[in-house]
């Protein structure tokens, strides 16, 4: 049975039974703790532990996961990866543990005839907590009581690791017969082989107090208690497919095979080869899987695991002696294994492999700096004697050259050198921390945000009104600051009972306006939004006192408001513009818009072209003066993907969302911003700029509304300033500017040869006023206004004209204010003992510089003009001291 038919057998099942299906949610994980979503239950969680009424009473859905703890451990089993798919049902203290053990006994053993999965019931092993006789009863209605095993709390109860919700778990084992290991269920068989565990069922039913590990106290029973579970999909799919493990399934065992022929092995024939064909199926998998989630290669948080997926793939196919692209080839295979499950891979797939594959050609040429950066410093370790690369280095490697740190360490064993992975860790953890601390004060102004959940507890959410209008009569909640009354001049945060404010959210930029109360008013400066549900301000008191209870008018600026409008609808539009322009492939992953600007970043390889960026200016000028309609619509989620709304990767966004179109479907985006009411009223658009922001993203900037009219007014002044100058029609200042710039070309051409040929005659006349010292031929002189490279050039011409004596050539040139050096010596000078390194050390020291380089050539400067005489005297008494030695 394929992986998908039971992907679509289980959502099924349950819907049948009275579940709403919902949708796997992203791979980004909605908690702000997580990098990833782990788990099947994560979107559920805040209907799981009470924190948010659930929408529905009962759910189910195949969730999209991904852990990367044990990356290094992919491949060396079959037991690990990165990427899986958990099938779950959920009951929001709806059924509990009796219902829930029937639901899942039915699916697994039911007839393949009637939408079950046909597994043989006198082969299932369920395990139930050591005093749970509840589920031990609820067992017995379908399995006898000698295959259903107690077991204790590290395999049979769950918790969140801290107070709150938990409860006891039922397994459900499969016994895949004696060739698996010894018979006696899941408790005689340690490793699992034998009596795999297909599905876990917890019964979240109690609340737990503070403890360490595993000891904790029960405090009671909830008042509602939930059903959270767990059926593996891979190990499911290999138990139908009658392989295995998860790598020999259809969905995985298509790259693997195909990764094989690519390097000429048989899989199962070499256990090393074997392990990196493992990694390759893996990660070539997982980080489809996240770029079809929108994640793109980088190097902090997501994107930097992303990143290491795709390395370490390509890496591994280049120990198998795939020196080619590999992606180009595994990629499309992937996809065409993943895409029954998840259709949207397909149709996405240029803009996935378009950032794949920039990552690959980014990396292999990452591979030749960082190797060759690598081997410099083992060299030098090894030289040194001491055989470890510094955290220091390893983390240069990482943050500079985009080397993850496995990568590091595996290329660096296989030179018999260790990693100081603990400094390495440190620095990275450094790293983490400041990006964190820098989040956190952004949104919290530095102000501990218990402050604001405290508020928000005692007075509920924000009555936030920035859709409906521009002012509201508000009261003060709370003064978060240093004090709570805060005096003219200072800072501080503020907390309204309601606001019309925007908070800054989506790339759009936090209102401005003011506060005003009886004999007060304040600047607000920034709007955030610290915890989920609260608006708070940053403001600047400007008249008066402001305290807690403070009734006021909070009032937006209105031409703040309506620049911002601007630009935003401007991101819309230029977006559109883009997708049109480029292909759909160009989707937006990320934006920023203030007043009167925006900037859009998209998926593209290689700069725009002038006739490119012309065309998007022009379908966006044309959608403007078009005056389309603008509207924002509520919807679900589910409704907003059917109707055409584009969401921005890497975004989380709630069961109901808000669908920004312009002109109908020609525009449609899941969008929290303020907009204009008609495109119109975004007013000119003009690009400013198109840039890149990494391998596979490029970045376009453009001004709206007073703000394009007054770049566009300064170009064309601009031009005319310049027809003035050059006293030439505006028309015809290219064809002039083009003629200009050809004669300069000729001229710097001419200049060049007659400098070459000067060089050529002050080389003759220098080697000619060679002297001899302590028996070498020495040249000293100081041509005026050269640079180094000329100086470099004229120093080997001289030394090439005195032949195989012993001969060295030491020149130095100033011009504004700074000195040229460069010293130049034959083998012969060498052989006597000296070196053009010391020399030109010698000559830097009279001119307040410093050099150096080999024996027969090195090269210095300095910043004293002045010293240029005592260096070439310092340098004729370094040569006659080493000729008397």
């Amino acid at each position: 049975m394929q992986t998908a038919e039971i992907r679509r057998r289980f959502l099924e099942h349950f819907e049948k039974r009275g579940h709403t299906v919902v949708p796997s949610a992203s791979l980004v994980s909605p908690d702000p703790s997580l990098l990833f979503t782990v788990a099947g239950m994560v979107p559920f969680i805040p209907y799981l532990t009470g924190r948010e009424p659930a929408p529905y009473p009962r759910a189910t859905s195949v969730q999209k996961c991904v852990r990367t703890l044990d990356i290094e451990e992919v491949g060396k089993t079959t037991r690990h990866g990165t990427f899986f798919q958990m099938n779950g049902n959920f009951s929001f203290g709806d059924y509990f543990k009796a219902e829930a053990i029937q639901f899942a006994w039915e699916l697994v053993t039911g007839s393949v005839e009637d939408g079950g999965l046909g597994l043989a019931a006198d082969r299932i092993w369920p395990t139930v907590y050591l005093d749970d006789d509840e589920a031990f009863e609820a067992w017995q209605a379908y399995v006898p009581a000698e295959r259903i095993q107690r077991r204790g709390k590290d395999d049979n109860y769950w918790s969140t690791g801290a107070a709150g919700p938990a409860g006891p778990c039922s397994e459900i084992h499969y016994d895949r017969g004696p060739e698996y290991g010894p018979d006696g269920g899941p408790e005689g068989d340690p490793t699992g082989d034998r009596f795999l565990e297909i599905w876990n069922l917890v019964f979240m039913q109690y609340e737990r107090g503070d403890g360490e590990g595993k000891e904790f106290p029960i405090l009671g029973e909830l008042p509602r208690k939930n059903i959270d579970t767990g059926m593996g999909l891979e190990r499911v799919a290999f138990l139908l497919q009658g392989v295995d493990n998860m790598y020999e399934i259809d969905e995985v065992a298509p790259v693997l095979r195909r990764a094989a022929e690519l390097a000429g092995v048989t899989y199962g024939a070499d256990h090393e080869a074997d392990v990196r064909l493992r990694v390759v199926a893996d990660h070539v998998r997982s980080g489809l899987m996240l770029m079809g989630d929108g994640v793109t290669p980088g190097n902090e948080g997501r994107g930097y695991i992303l990143r290491r997926l795709l390395r370490r793939a390509v890496r591994a196919m280049r120990l198998l002696g795939v020196e080619d692209p590999a992606l180009p080839v595994l990629l499309p295979v992937s996809r065409d294994a993943m895409s029954p499950s998840y259709p949207d891979l397909a149709t996405d797939f240029e803009r996935i492999s378009a950032v794949a594959y920039a990552e690959e050609d980014a990396f292999r040429r990452t591979l030749v700096a960082g190797t060759a950066l690598l081997d410099t410093a083992v060299g030098q370790l090894k030289s040194s004697g001491t055989p470890q690369l510094s955290g220091a280095q390893a983390f240069q490697l990482h943050d500079t050259y985009g080397f993850p740190i496995d990568l590091t360490l595996e290329m660096a064993a296989e030179q018999g050198v260790s990693v100081d992975e603990a400094g390495f860790r440190a620095l990275m953890a450094e790293q983490r921390d400041r990006a964190r601390a820098d989040a956190r004060a952004k949104r919290s102004g530095g102000v501990d945000v218990s402050r604001f959940s405290e508020l928000l507890a005692q007075h509920g959410p924000t009555d936030w009104r920035a859709y409906e209008t521009l002012r509201t009569e508000s009261r003060v909640l709370g003064v978060v600051g240093d004090a709570e009354v805060a005096g003219p001049g200072e800072l501080t945060r503020v907390v309204l009972d309601a606001t019309p404010f925007y908070a800054e959210s989506g790339g759009q930029v936090a209102d401005a306006g003011h506060l005003v109360w009886d004999g007060g008013r304040a600047e607000v400066v920034d709007v955030q939004r610290p915890v989920k549900g609260l608006v708070a301000h940053q403001v600047r008191v400007l008249e008066g006192e402001l305290r807690e209870g403070a009734e006021l008018a909070a009032e937006v600026d209105l031409e703040w408001r309506r620049s911002a409008c601007q630009a935003h609808s401007g991101t819309h539009v230029v977006h559109a513009a883009l997708r049109r322009v480029l292909g759909p492939q160009a989707l937006q992953a990320g934006s920023y818009n203030r007043p009167g600007y925006l900037r859009l970043d998209f998926a593209w390889q290689g700069a725009l072209t002038a006739q490119q960026r012309s065309d998007i200016e022009d379908v966006a000028n044309a959608a403007v003066r078009e005056d389309q309609a603008v509207r924002a619509l509520w919807m679900s989620l589910p409704e907003a993907r059917e109707f055409g709304a584009l969401a921005l990767f890497g975004e989380t966004y709630s069961e109901q969302v808000r669908v920004v179109e312009i002109g109908g479907e020609w525009s449609r985006e899941l969008c929290g911003g303020t907009h204009v009411r008609g495109s119109a009223q975004i007013g000119p658009l003009a690009l400013t700029g198109e840039s890149s922001v990494g391998s596979g993203s490029r970045r376009v900037e453009a001004v709206v509304g007073l703000e394009g009219f007054r770049y566009l007014a300064r170009e064309r002044d601009l031009v005319r300033q310049l027809s003035d100058l050059l006293k030439t029609p505006q028309d015809g200042l290219v064809e002039r500017v083009s003629g200009m710039l050809a004669r300069q070309r000729d001229a710097e051409r001419e200049l060049a040869e007659l400098r070459g040929a000067q060089t050529l005659a002050a080389a003759g006349d220098l080697a000619a006023a060679a002297r001899e010292i302590g028996g070498v031929q020495l040249v000293t002189g100081s041509p005026a206004g050269l640079s180094g490279g000329d100086l470099r050039g004229l120093a080997l011409d001289v030394r090439g004209r005195l032949g195989a004596a012993p001969a060295a050539v030491v020149l130095a040139s100033g011009a504004d204010g700074k000195v040229a050096l460069v010293a130049a010596l034959t083998p012969a000078a060498q052989e006597r003992g000296l070196s053009a390194n010391d020399l030109v050390r010698v000559a830097a020291g009279a001119v307040g510089g410093r050099g150096g380089g080999k024996a027969d050539v090195a090269q210095g400067g300095g910043t004293d003009p002045a010293g240029i005489p005592a260096a070439l005297a310092a340098v004729e008494q370094a040569v006659a001291q080493a000729g008397g030695a």
